[in-house]
């Protein structure tokens, strides 16, 4: 199983950029589907987006297409989340995630293996 712990989040101004850092656990972590969700404050838990276990596909919520990227770095067993352009709307507390099984293409909801503590992130207008 892959643990994960988050890292990155902090206050940025809208327009601003940062880059989330889920460092993870686990001798298999190559083998396993990544991804990162928000919750912002009365809002329920959303999808951002994940990484297929190869790194071979990505997928991205709508709200953050062409503003986010998703990468892995399986060497140093860490997937990253660069945010670029941020708005106000972008605030809450992100949650890294692994998959419950290996060799996902995809994360979503019911795929979560094990959740990070979550870091988060203000944005400023």
């Amino acid at each position: 199983q892959v643990q994960v712990v988050e890292s990155g989040g902090g206050l940025v101004q809208a327009g601003g950029s940062l880059r989330l850092s889920c460092a993870a656990s686990g001798r298999t972590f190559s083998v396993y589907a990544m991804g990162w969700f928000r919750q912002a404050p009365g809002k329920e838990r959303e999808f951002v987006a994940s990484i297929s276990w190869s790194g071979g596909s990505t997928y991205y919520a709508d709200p953050v297409k062409g503003r986010f990227t998703i990468s892995r770095d399986n060497a140093k067993n860490m997937v990253t989340l660069q945010m670029n352009s941020l708005n106000p709307e972008d605030t809450a507390l992100y949650y890294c995630a692994s998959d419950r099984a290996p060799y996902g293409l995809r994360l979503t909801n019911a795929d979560i293996g094990s959740w990070g503590q979550g870091t988060q992130v203000t944005v400023s207008s």
